[in-house]
């Protein structure tokens, strides 16, 4: 498969870990002469009134939209602060006591969150991973628990790794959690915070996973072989068509046979 054919890696990888939502390419603009092309040769939108970052990605995994939000169009101090477009400040602070033991506490879990360059980022953009035209910063999955456990054992497989660290906050999931993947070059797991689970609408079931765009490629080529040398997605199950299918080790009543055939011992 292509690098940068993200039309079907995204068909893959919707087809064979029965995604619900479509994988979020997201891509940081710092350059304004990148941003100029993008403005340029990539049809998107805009949002009408200030959104919260989750709440632009809603376009994104749910509408099939790319969607380009910048500083006056990002209604979210929360995603302000991660994006380097405010500073620490008291009522940053205040907002995150309700998480916390005392106000020390709460300044510590601001200050800890990853951030962009303070004053560096010019846009951000959130769109179907079919839409890249580059290999977009990190792509952001809503998924359940057993895509999670595929998409980042593949990751960890094609990374070389041997454990996995994630790394959230108590509030910040959505914007805090793709910046991590983007300064660490890791992948992430994460949580949705009280902002992505009301604004973003998290579902309750879902879990958040995020793969650096530059591993994009080499995970979705594990997935493909396995599916074709292995004749199914599963990891849990070798062979099985479905990532995740609950049938339990050595069960002897859950059992198939194909008709004609004598029924296996």
């Amino acid at each position: 498969m292509a690098g940068t054919d993200f039309v079907q890696m995204q068909e893959v990888l919707m087809r064979e870990l029965r995604l619900m939502h479509y994988p979020i390419a997201i891509t940081y603009f710092f350059d304004e002469a990148e941003l100029a092309a993008f403005r340029k040769d990539q049809p998107h939108y805009a949002p009408v009134k200030p959104l919260t970052f989750c709440q632009a990605e809603i376009g994104a995994r749910m509408e099939g939209l790319t969607v380009l939000v910048e500083k006056e169009k990002l209604g979210c101090t929360n995603a302000q602060f991660v994006f380097g477009w405010k500073g620490l400040d008291d009522a940053e602070v205040k907002s995150h006591m309700k998480y916390c033991a005392d106000a020390d506490q709460a300044k510590r879990v601001v200050e800890a969150k990853p951030r962009l360059p303070e004053g560096k980022l010019l846009a951000v953009a959130v769109g179907p991973l079919a839409q890249a035209v580059g290999t977009p910063d990190v792509v952001h999955f809503y998924c359940d628990n057993m895509q999670a456990y595929h998409i980042l054992g593949d990751w960890m497989a094609t990374q070389n790794q041997e454990r996995f660290a994630p790394s959230m906050s108590v509030n910040s999931a959505a914007c805090g959690g793709n910046v991590f993947a983007y300064n660490s070059d890791k992948a992430n797991l994460f949580l949705a915070c009280s902002g992505s689970y009301n604004s973003g609408k998290t579902e309750r079931g879902e879990i958040n996973v995020a793969i650096p765009g530059g591993h994009m490629a080499a995970l979705v080529e594990r997935l493909s072989a396995r599916v074709q040398n292995k004749g199914g997605a599963a990891i849990t199950r070798l062979g099985d068509p479905f990532p995740g299918a609950d049938i339990c080790k050595n069960c002897p009543l859950i059992v198939f046979k194909k008709e004609g055939e004598a029924a296996k011992a």
